[in-house]
Parts: structure tokens; sequence; C-alpha cells
């Protein structure tokens, strides 16, 4: 395994990072406490989860992941071996059973109280590591949105300052190490870190967003940020919801996949244009003799602002597939060759 510095801390977190949103919906307990099993003695040592799974996201399954996680954290006893992340909901339409739901939902010195407690108590710890910013409060492109649609009257969300005051409180309290953001714009991440730089408050170490063979936007402008600001991205989707492994192609519905059981609900990684794009980065990873999820996943690692790179499975074939990237190293041909089908239609999924 590999491992990098977390934004400006001490902590070295692998450079794959366990996903475990399917924990409590397409995984059970049992399958979930086997995935983390293998990633731990494979050097995994970073888990990323939040308050909002397992996914899709349903009252009956709130919260589940991180009570799979905390109850494997107490059963094993290794809570100091493990850097754990988890995130904080945010406004969204629906969500009506965290807290109210829909737009009670936010970053306001309550509900950011509320949320960690009952983090902590699910994950039967004292502290998380890293604890994100789920998505913005404020009206940005979202899940599969590219353009910005400014809204004069969107100014129902909580300040940057009195976000970061709140953090600072659970940092104080010692609930919480490090802060980060998620699903946050160039804009968004700039004016994190000149608050906290300006007021002496929490840095935001790290950005999660989605990046992949078939979704580069991060590159545009983000990137920029990550790299001179030192806050790196936390990559997720770096298969495009399983799509870049080749298993759909053709018009294959694999048992308990996602984009079987649920659609019409992640059309951002299933476009016309998508398909078109992923079968043939399905077939430069066959020409190569790499399996195609372990080809997708050894490009995000060896991106230069990734700090990790959040890899998700259902089953341990997928798990063992997607950690072996860490050994694979993409040389200059092949490189060539993802740009050459990259500039021929940049960013087919979004």
């Amino acid at each position: 395994m590999k491992y990098r510095k977390l934004g400006t801390t001490d902590l070295e977190v692998s450079v794959i990072c366990l996903g475990t949103m399917t924990f409590g919906e397409q995984n059970n307990q049992e399958e979930g406490f086997e995935q983390l099993d293998y990633a731990l003695e494979r050097g995994v040592n970073f888990i990323d989860t939040a308050e909002l799974y397992a996914v899709m996201p349903r009252k009956e399954t709130y919260g589940k992941t991180e009570e799979i996680i905390g109850n494997w954290l107490k059963e094993r006893n290794n809570r100091d071996k493990v850097i754990l992340a988890s995130k904080i909901a945010s406004k969204s339409d629906g969500l009506e059973w965290i807290r109210g739901g829909s737009k009670k939902l936010g970053f306001d010195k309550k509900n950011m109280n509320e949320a960690i407690d009952a983090s902590l108590k699910r994950l039967k710890t004292d502290y998380i590591d890293l604890y994100q910013l789920h998505w913005p409060e404020r009206k940005v492109p979202l899940f599969g949105q590219l353009d910005f649609e400014h809204d004069p009257n969107d100014n129902a969300w909580t300040s940057i300052e009195e976000v970061l005051l709140n953090l600072n409180e659970l940092v104080r309290a010692g609930k919480v190490r490090y802060v980060g953001l998620s699903n946050e714009t160039p804009w968004g991440m700039m004016k994190f870190l000149q608050a906290s730089k300006e007021k002496n408050l929490p840095r935001m170490m790290s950005i999660q967003n989605v990046y992949s063979l078939v979704n580069r936007v991060f590159d545009i402008a983000h990137s920029e940020v990550a790299i001179t600001e030192n806050c790196g991205l936390l990559a997720y989707s770096p298969l495009a919801g399983g799509r870049l492994s080749g298993k759909y192609i053709g018009g294959k519905n694999p048992k308990n996949a996602r984009y079987t059981l649920w659609p019409r609900r992640f059309s951002r990684h299933h476009t016309t244009r998508g398909e078109i794009a992923i079968e043939k980065y399905f077939q430069l990873a066959n020409k190569y003799g790499i399996a195609p999820s372990t080809f997708a996943n050894a490009f995000v690692n060896n991106r230069p602002f990734v700090t990790s790179n959040i890899i998700g499975a259902t089953n341990m074939s997928q798990l063992k597939e997607n950690i072996d990237s860490i050994d694979v190293t993409l040389d200059k041909q092949i490189l060539s060759d993802i740009q050459d089908i990259h500039l021929g239609d940049p960013n087919p999924c979004v």
C-alpha cells in the first residue's frame, strides 16, 4: 500500500480508501466485516462513510452503514488502526427522516451537534478523524449538473465563517480531528481556505468530489486549488458507479448491481456518450492485459491532485481488483492512449 499526507496534517492515509455506502443495503454486516478485514490486511487504513448511508438513502437504512462500521470497530478493538471519515448531510429535497429533512438540514450549530453526536454513537467511537460537509447548503451544480445558475434569493445558508466556528467547537471538544469538503466548487474551496486562515479556524484538509476516466471535471479548475492549496482530492465514483468495470456493457444487468437495482437514480454515469467512452476504455484495458476496474482505479490513484481514491465493492473479487490498482502504474503510452479517448469526448458522464 502507498500512503499520502492528508492536507497539512501529519496523518498518513492510504491511497486506497474503502468506501462503505453499500453496507446496510447491498451488503449485510457479515459482508461488511469481511470487506473491512480484507482491506485492513491489504494496508488500507482509511475508511469513508456518511450519516446519510446506506445508499440508496431511505428511512429504513439511515445510519446503518455507520452502525456496521461501529460494530466492527468494537468487535475488532482496532480503532487506533484506522483513519475514519464521515459526513454531515445538508439541505436537500426529501430526507425527511434526517432531523426534519429538506430545508431544515444544514451546517448550523444545532444540526452539527445533533449530527456528530449521532454519528459518534453509531460508530462507537469518541472521535472522527475527518468530518466532511457532504454537499453545500447553497445552490450549486450537484450530482450530474455542470452549469451554475445564479439565484439572487439564495441566501438561506449558513455563512462560511459560522460553519467553521461550529466545526471549531467540535474540534475543541475532541469529537473531530480534521475537517473537509465534499461536492464543493472551486469558489467554495477558496472561500473556506481563506476564512480559516484569516480567522484562525479549522482548515479544510481535503475535498471529496467525483472523479473518473469519464468524469474529469475536477481537472478544469478544482485541480489548481487542490495542488496549490494542499487540499487534495478524495475521489469518489472512480469506476463511474461500476460502469467502468465493463459489467454493464451490451445492456447487461448483473444481479444486485447498482444500475440493476436503481436504473433511474444514477443517470449521471449512464449516458449514451458515456457508454461509448466506457467501451473504449474497457477495450484499452484489455489490450494492455489489465483488469478494467484495476485499470480505471490506477488512473485515478496517480493523478497529481489525488490524496486518496475511494473505492467501493459489493463482493470480494471486486474489492481485490480495486485494491490491486495500487500496484499498477500506467506508462506513458497508456496515458497517451487514454488522453486520445478523453479528447475525443471530454467528460461524457458528469
